[in-house]
């Protein structure tokens, strides 16, 4: 099929335009120069502060460490010898929800070998983001790889405020939550793209997203699967203790608290960005930048009519999935009507490769980009060939992480140190303040928030509401507690899926480069979301519908 002279000028300053911002994902380590902010123009060097200085050390032995792959590898090995020492010592603690004894399980006996061999294929199939990844990169590399990402990044330049744009990626990774972990998946590489455009750190963009997506896990203006999980597990341990308290509490017991949260967090999270993160990290000098100026981000009248068609395409393809939650007799509502516990909600990751998928397949044809089922197909292809490093991170990771389950090793830490705060005997704030930093260390260790509730609510619940504090109070702080280190621990699930992102970007990315860049927002959460839990305690604010800070029998 031939195009006119008109059609091929649009159709090549269409691709120009796309591959000025993709341009970045295949640049070599050695021809970026992503830290000029360290040197001053005339080749000497600025004088770094007392944070900058300590991050840069945290930076430099962590990538000291090997390579990620190779460091989960041996983090597994660990595991494996570490089991064995603790089995050999016999060393256990009381399980509070059934009683017994939590054992450590030893990985070279003759049953750990064996387990290990056999469940090797399975501990890489399922590991968490794996599936979840490579399945929502179909629908955003469509959208990527026809242009649609690209043009919009060039007209979002054209309309939106500068400034606004970080605190925009913090706040949407935590309103993220709602669709439990698909914010992991879809903002860091968005946000380090459009970073890139802007001529700003990709790594600053994939930070605050995933200092969003993480770090405020637990806080939302909306409600999610998170508060169902961890309140009906409050509840039934508050039962232990008085069955009548516990029938009058309900699921939205941390609302006013989870809402007041999601703006603090947005707040904190744009203001470690701009002058902690972004200083230290430099301007981007690699491929990929939109210079200033109007004539550079331009939209051709082919990509407008892809942009509309694109959004109109993307109108009804809502319209459709809204068929499937809205009404009351819906297809997807779970039982009873149910909206946040439904198959529509765990199946968010569909939702969302189709959001993608299809406004970019639209503009594809409609830009010319696509013409056939095979450029279909090239386009997905290039995608998932990015996606290569992610894959042998995910085969060690997912074994590593499987090791640790499976040796109870993280279950008998969070019941040591619950005993443990059971037993120094502290009240009132002291106490809360104890919990905040007990889960903040364990949380590095264990990353469910389910897993360590479901071992700490037994033993917390009861002893708060002995000393006068509510069980929606110790979900509050628990939850404060859960979220704020996550972004800082390589057991958190999608943390190999972040180095991956930014590798694409500099090679010499690791895991010390990560942490390095998450420490403040860590550091920073914890101390403003702890100040702010405090002051509710100290003001005596509900916590969400019927939700006192104090327990009153």
């Amino acid at each position: 099929m031939s195009r006119t002279p008109d059609e091929r000028d649009e159709h090549l300053t269409s691709e120009t335009g796309s591959s000025r911002l993709t341009e970045a994902e295949s640049t070599e380590a050695d021809t970026t120069k992503d830290r000029t902010a360290d040197s001053a123009p005339n080749g000497q060097h600025r004088r770094r502060g007392l944070l900058q200085g300590f991050l840069d050390l945290v930076e430099f032995a962590g990538n000291k460490l090997p390579h990620p792959a190779t460091l989960f590898a041996l983090l597994a090995v660990f595991v494996v010898v570490l089991s064995w020492l603790l089995s050999q010592l016999g060393v256990s603690a009381e399980d509070p929800l059934e009683g017994g004894r939590i054992e450590v399980f030893n990985l070279l006996s003759a049953e750990g070998v064996e387990w290990m061999f056999t469940s090797a294929v399975d501990n890489f199939i399922g590991f968490a983001p794996l599936g979840v990844v490579l399945a929502t990169m179909l629908g955003i590399g469509m959208a990527e790889q026809s242009g649609l990402i690209g043009t919009l990044l060039r007209s979002f330049i054209l309309s939106v405020p500068k400034f606004l744009v970080t605190a925009g990626i913090v706040f949407a990774g935590v309103m993220s939550s709602v669709a439990s972990d698909a914010g992991y998946v879809v903002l860091p590489p968005l946000a380090a793209i459009l970073f890139v455009a802007l001529g700003r750190h990709p790594l600053a963009g994939i930070a605050a997203a995933f200092a969003g997506v993480s770090a405020g896990f637990s806080a939302n203006l909306l409600l999610s699967g998170t508060d169902v999980m961890l309140g009906e597990l409050t509840i039934e341990a508050a039962a232990t203790v008085n069955p009548e308290y516990a029938d009058g509490m309900n699921l939205a017991m941390n609302y006013w608290f989870i809402i007041a949260s999601t703006f603090l967090l947005t707040v904190v999270g744009t203001l470690v960005s701009q002058f902690i993160v972004e200083p230290r990290l430099g301007r981007w000098t690699g491929s990929g930048v939109i210079e200033d100026g109007e004539d550079a981000v331009t939209i051709t009248r082919l990509e407008k009519k892809g942009m509309i068609a694109a959004g109109i395409s993307l109108v009804v393809t809502l319209a459709l999935l809204a068929l499937l939650i809205v009404p009351e007799n819906g297809l997807l509502r779970g039982e009873g009507g149910e909206v946040i516990q439904s198959p529509f909600m765990d199946s968010l990751v569909v939702v969302i490769i189709i959001a993608f998928f299809i406004p970019g397949l639209v503009y594809g044809i409609t830009t010319k980009v696509i013409r056939n089922d095979t450029d279909v197909v090239d386009q997905l292809s290039k995608t998932l060939a990015g996606m290569a490093v992610f894959l042998v991170l995910a085969f060690t990771a997912g074994q590593f992480i499987a090791y640790f389950a499976e040796s109870n090793l993280g279950l008998l830490l969070s019941v040591v140190g619950a005993d443990f705060l059971d037993s120094i005997n502290l009240t009132g704030v002291p106490l809360i303040l104890a919990l905040i930093l007990f889960v903040s260390l364990v949380n590095l260790f264990v990353g469910s928030a389910s897993a360590k509730w479901a071992m700490l609510a037994p033993v917390m619940v009861p002893i708060m509401m002995q000393l006068g504090i509510s069980p929606e109070f110790t979900q509050a702080a628990y939850r404060v507690a859960d979220s704020s280190t996550n972004i800082l621990s390589p057991l958190m699930t999608y943390f190999a899926l972040i180095i991956a992102v930014a590798q694409k970007y500099d090679r010499r990315i690791g895991i010390g480069s990560l942490v390095a860049t998450m420490l403040p927002y860590s550091v920073a959460f914890v101390l403003a979301w702890t100040a702010m839990t405090m002051g509710w305690m100290w003001l005596d604010l509900p916590l969400g519908p019927d939700s006192p800070v104090y327990y009153q029998p």
